[in-house]
């Protein structure tokens, strides 16, 4: 008779502390409070980066649809595509069904964003710019799918490996270095940028860290008169620009002269992903190969 009366109280209990267990809340980086009834089952990804974080706490499953160039790790390559990262297929989501999206705040259309969330389809916003980012990023992702152990071994691997970095570096010789990102027009990246975290980790030293702008544009002659003793540049495939190799006409320039200009591929540094930390290897390892010439 105990036992009958106490099941179902004890049911209960059971049923109120799984709800409880399954609920989400997270805050995305416009400060924003997302509520789930539970982990995230069929995600939108609207940014590369997105969906390689989230395949790298192995939530890639979870995905239903992505943008182009959402291309890493190889399964990325079978998700359906629902547009670019600045213009969407909104018919093409909605068919996908998703209960989650995931979007990159600075490089999304907001209005096409607030017009899917307008449908009530619960929105996270991501806008990851530098080490601590990216972590707070996986384990974040962590909560969303329910993925938390295996997005913290992820974000703290990641930790690790930027805490090298930082030991093995600090003590050497800075090097001036000039990031280029494009050529026509001259864009270079200011010190709230990941890359310039990483150079910094490295003992590099972003000639162009003090512009207000994330991405700037700049001439080229503001680049000759700071005389970097370094360039290093990726721009959008695996092989070296013509234009890094454009520089070597300015042979009254340090890093021309010395002959440090070095390329650096892009897919491992312009994501903020775990991937990071090979691109920032390389890094290190050209700025170091700089510093012994």
């Amino acid at each position: 008779m105990r036992l009958s009366f106490f099941s179902p109280f004890i049911f209960f209990l059971w049923l109120v502390t799984s709800l409880a267990y399954a609920a989400v809340e997270v805050t995305d980086d416009t400060g924003q409070v997302l509520h789930l009834t539970q982990p995230a089952q069929r995600i939108i990804s609207l940014s590369p980066h997105i969906t390689e974080n989230l395949f790298e706490i192995g939530a890639g499953d979870l995905i239903v649809g992505a943008v182009e160039y959402s291309d890493y790790p190889e399964a990325a390559k079978k998700i359906p595509l629902i547009g670019g990262y600045n213009q969407l297929d909104i018919e093409g989501i909605l068919a996908l069904e998703p209960d989650l999206i995931i979007a990159w705040q600075s490089g999304n259309p907001l209005a096409q964003i607030e017009r899917l969330a307008g449908l009530g389809i619960p929105v996270y916003y991501t806008e990851p710019r530098s080490f601590a980012a990216v972590s707070h990023e996986l384990r974040q992702f962590g909560h969303l799918t329910g993925r938390k152990t295996s997005a913290e071994q992820v974000a703290v691997t990641f930790e690790q490996g930027a805490k090298q970095f930082k030991a093995r570096y600090a003590q050497q010789r800075p090097v001036r270095v000039f990031y280029q990102v494009w050529e026509q027009p001259l864009m270079t990246l200011n010190g709230e940028h990941l890359i310039s975290e990483g150079l910094s980790l490295c003992g590099g030293i972003n000639i162009f860290a003090d512009l207000n702008q994330l991405v700037p544009v700049i001439s080229r002659e503001v680049v000759l008169a700071k005389d970097p003793e370094a360039i290093m540049g990726g721009g959008m495939g695996e092989d070296t620009p013509a234009w890094l190799e454009s520089w070597k006409k300015y042979s009254s320039m340090q890093a021309v002269k010395e002959n440090k200009l070095y390329f650096i591929p892009p897919s491992l540094v312009q994501r903020p992903t775990p991937r990071f930390l090979q691109g920032t290897k390389i890094m290190c390892e050209k700025l170091q190969q700089a510093r012994n010439q």
